[in-house]
């Protein structure tokens, strides 16, 4: 599920309670992407992953991509229960990002250095459940089918300007 041509936002808290599926193979995500992806092309456009899990692994990622003369990123993850309900958000404002497990900040990244001119820009909402890919591998689990990411809830805030 991805709003692209439906609604972006530029700063605010950004938060989904969801339960993940666990196991070889699966990588489920909750991230956004620059509006101008279509015209700037990745790494230009700026990604944010509010949340990615890889495997049965017991560990959420948060990671920040940006261009500066080549791909950069900026990351950090905490451990926590991703078979279970939790509530993963980002803070965003025009000088950091935050991510927070539960309310518990985890990570932050300082996005006023490096030429990070893309994390001021609108941002989409992206939902997907990979199957594979470099970063989980090639190896599958195919008694995890069907496999389900389960959203309770997206919120987006935002300050009134």
């Amino acid at each position: 599920m991805r709003t692209l041509g439906r609604k972006s936002f530029k700063y605010g808290k950004i938060e989904a309670r969801m339960k993940l599926p666990v196991g070889q193979g699966l990588w489920p995500a909750f991230w956004m992407m620059g509006d101008d992806i279509t015209s700037i092309k990745w790494p230009a456009c700026g990604e944010t992953d509010i949340m990615e899990h890889i495997n049965a692994e017991n560990t959420v990622y948060g990671t920040i991509h940006w261009d500066n003369n080549g791909h950069l990123q900026n990351g950090g993850h905490i451990n926590t229960t991703p078979a279970e309900f939790h509530v993963y958000g980002v803070e965003w404002d025009a000088d950091s990002i935050k991510w927070f497990v539960d309310n518990i900040e985890y990570h932050s990244a300082n996005i006023n250095s490096n030429n990070m001119e893309e994390f001021h820009q609108p941002f989409f909402i992206i939902f997907n459940l990979a199957v594979g890919g470099d970063w989980p591998g090639q190896k599958i689990d195919d008694n995890l089918f069907p496999a389900k990411m389960y959203v309770d809830y997206v919120r987006v805030y935002q300050k009134k300007p």
